[in-house]
């Protein structure tokens, strides 16, 4: 997830370079949104992984 979320970013900077503005916003938007999913996924796994060891 964190690696779509880095080629979402690349071509935002990308299409950003070259104008493109429409496209380098969405493509802005869909790596933010990626990357809280990650984010969120790995704060979630790192919880359950403490709680199954001092159970």
């Amino acid at each position: 997830m964190l690696y779509w979320a880095l080629v979402f970013l690349l071509v935002a900077l990308v299409a950003a370079v070259f104008g493109f503005g429409g496209i380098a916003s969405t493509a802005a938007s869909i790596a933010q949104i990626l990357f809280v999913i990650a984010l969120v996924l790995f704060v979630v796994s790192l919880v359950m992984g403490f709680r199954r060891r001092n159970l």
